[in-house]
């Protein structure tokens, strides 16, 4: 506080009495006593009449000269603080100056005694308010889309954290380099289940969804599922008659299966119908009817994928997948890996075949990363006996997804009890996953040369116990083989002659489907020196070619019922010209391709009865151009109810005379070209 404020305060400026603190709302309290000023007069305290001729005690105290002689900030003025003369001074004047009003008696109330506590702390506060005060900087705010506001630093943990969650190298590590994680092997994440999640990481946001947000607002209300996203396009969703039931949890995993109710059983026999007769179009009419069958799109949908009609094939299978999920049980769960479904019952294996056919439709679109994770679904649903072989096929999406370090943690910890060594697929992806880690240049040096040493052992081995790999291979990537490769009889065309049927459909599944993995020159170069090194040791007569040699005369001799399924599937046409004439000579239908022997059937269809030997040759006539034309299939044997008889006699004709009426509508005839064209093109020369 200034000087000239001070007294302003004191009443000291321009020969003007002191006013008093007390008189201003402030007792003195302690201090004036102590500097001989008399105690102010009973009920002339802060709430006793002020003085005469001033209308407001706050008058006296103006803002606008003490904030022009306020000191700029970090400047010490020397008048800040008074000295103990100065304010003996001053109250000795003011004491004057009161003396000649009169002696006010003391106040020996508690009342005075409180308030001049308060005037004392008010001082002080007046005295410590003119210090300078230190700026504080403010934090720097942004606004999310929400409208909350994040800091700065809340930001770059978040980041950071983030960066240590995606850096390899912050990745726990086992001692022999491999990578470790504490989840179990088949477990799956919701978000890599969405091939949009997928896309959004190569392309953005902006490409994959365009302008699918502001339509998503008018969209009506849907349930949200985890396998796909259902569309605006579809029919509306009733329950269909498919649940889901819990039999049992055994040693913590627990087995569920699928349940068809009485009505979804009658269009199950429906379907059934349908198929026999050979039409699409009675497929197309039953799902009108019901658009959900689950059977009914599989089928159509393997009937436009022939037609070249993707699109429509893929949304049919989404529809699929869409009606499993709505039974799906409480407890279910897509994520744990320890939810079982056994194939052998009918009505599981839609749900396996719908999650196979949209994971090849996943991979064809682009999205290896998804297709992986229904791989692994679809593996956690019956690991032990694999029904669809996803065996042969989750090393390709493995290494097409950059997902090294999952395949070489599969090879690891399943090739003690399930030797997967020996499938030529995982015999030659594993050591590539291993190169490829090699290459990785932020792993740390110490796991890229163990990495590098694997690589180079497992190509070697298999090399030594698939020799029949390497000429197709080199073959489909356009590379001509040197010299001594070529003429060599281990790697030459008796290799692929010798080996058994069933080991010449895993090759040539095999290298039909991941040959494009293999045309990276730095591949080749990689691979050139091992296989000399094989032909070195296959020269020198090494126990190892003996062995291998050994093996594959013992084992490989008939193919699985499974693996024929997944060939069928697959449509690889290395592979399905190689398959058995029991296999190829039988009908396969797309919604249960190949079924389980042992299958345990819950409901069968019922058998028609037909009659022939009763059926006039009018109806035979008629059964030939229809073959769903049956006279006499509804008719009741019930001897004593004539009149039963005959209504079933007339319903019988009516059939026939609508099959006869659908046969002449169905009839066209062609027109002749008429002559009497007036603009006609003209007679030829």
């Amino acid at each position: 506080m200034s000087r000239r404020a001070l007294r302003r305060l004191r009443g000291e400026q321009r020969g003007q009495e002191g006013p008093g603190l007390g008189e201003l709302g402030l007792d003195p309290g302690p201090e004036r006593a102590r500097e001989g000023g008399p105690p102010p007069a009973p009920g002339k305290g802060p709430r006793g009449p002020s003085r005469a001729g001033v209308s407001n005690r706050f008058e006296l105290i103006p803002a606008e000269e003490e904030s022009e002689d306020e000191p700029a900030a970090g400047e010490e003025r020397p008048d800040t603080r008074l000295s103990e003369q100065d304010t003996a001074g001053g109250s000795q004047e003011g004491s004057k100056d009161r003396s000649k009003e009169g002696a006010v008696p003391e106040e020996t109330d508690g009342d005075g005694h409180r308030e001049g506590q308060e005037a004392e702390q008010q001082d002080r506060a007046l005295a410590t308010s003119n210090k300078p005060r230190k700026k504080k900087k403010k934090r720097k705010t942004k606004k999310n889309s929400a409208g909350e506001t994040v800091e700065d630093n809340e930001l770059e943990d978040i980041d950071s954290l983030l960066e240590r969650i995606e850096d390899p190298r912050l990745a726990p590590q086992s001692q022999g380099g491999v990578t470790t994680d504490s989840r179990p092997l088949l477990y799956v994440e919701h978000r890599n289940l969405n091939p949009e999640n997928e896309l959004k990481r190569y392309f953005g946001a902006r490409a994959v969804l365009g302008d699918q947000r502001p339509r998503q607002r008018q969209r009506q209300y849907v349930r949200s599922m985890w396998l796909t996203a259902p569309k605006n396009t579809w029919p509306r969703y009733s329950k269909t008659g498919i649940t889901m039931q819990l039999l049992d949890t055994r040693r913590g995993v627990q087995h569920f299966t699928f349940e068809h109710h009485r009505d979804y059983q009658q269009v199950q026999f429906k379907f059934l119908d349908a198929v026999e007769s050979m039409d699409p179009n009675n497929i197309v009419l039953l799902l009108q009817m019901n658009p959900y069958h689950v059977d009914s799109l599989l089928q159509l949908s393997d009937v436009c994928r022939m037609q070249e009609d993707q699109e429509m094939a893929r949304d049919l299978i989404e529809r699929a997948l869409y009606s499993l999920e709505c039974a799906f049980h409480p407890v279910f769960s897509l994520t744990s890996g320890t939810c079982r479904l056994d194939y052998r019952r009918p009505e599981n294996r839609a749900f396996f075949l719908a999650l196979f056919k949209h994971l090849m439709f996943l991979e064809k679109r682009g999205c290896p990363r998804t297709a992986l994770e229904f791989c692994k679904l679809i593996l956690s649903l019956d690991p032990e006996n694999d029904p669809l072989c996803v065996l042969l096929l989750i090393d390709f999406l493995s290494l097409r997804a950059r997902e090294y370090t999952f395949l070489t943690r599969l090879f690891q910890e399943w090739e003690s009890h399930r030797n997967l060594s020996q499938l030529p697929n995982f015999a030659f992806s594993v050591p590539l996953a291993y190169f490829f880690l090699s290459q990785q240049e932020e792993r740390p040096e110490l796991e890229r040369s163990q990495a590098r040493e694997r690589a180079a052992r497992l190509i070697q081995l298999a090399l030594i116990m698939f020799p029949s790999v390497l000429m197709p291979l080199l073959d489909h990537c356009s590379v001509q083989p040197d010299a001594r490769v070529a003429s060599h009889p281990f790697f030459g065309l008796n290799a692929q002659i010798s080996q058994s049927p069933a080991l010449n459909q895993l090759t040539s599944l095999y290298v039909g489907r991941t040959h494009a993995l293999w045309k990276d020159p730095a591949v080749m170069a990689w691979l050139e020196p091992h296989v000399h090194e094989v032909l070195r040791m296959v020269e020198a007569q090494d126990a190892l070619v003996q062995e291998a040699e050994h093996k594959r005369k013992i084992r490989y001799q008939s193919a699985p019922r499974n693996i024929y399924r997944h060939i069928i599937l697959s449509e690889m046409k290395e592979a399905t010209a190689a398959l058995p004439l029991e296999v190829t000579s039988q009908p396969v239908m797309g919604f249960d391709p190949l079924p389980p022997l042992d299958s345990i059937v819950s409901y069968t269809r019922p058998e028609r009865t037909s009659h022939p030997s009763n059926e006039s040759t009018l109806s035979l006539f008629f059964r030939s151009l229809l073959p769903n034309f049956n006279l006499q299939g509804d008719i009741r044997h019930d001897g004593d109810d004539e009149a039963g008889a005959a209504q079933d006699l007339n319903q019988g004709v009516n059939r026939l005379m609508a099959a006869m009426r659908d046969m002449l509508a169905n009839i066209q005839f062609q027109e002749p070209p008429r002559d009497d064209n007036p603009e006609g093109d003209g007679d030829w020369d």
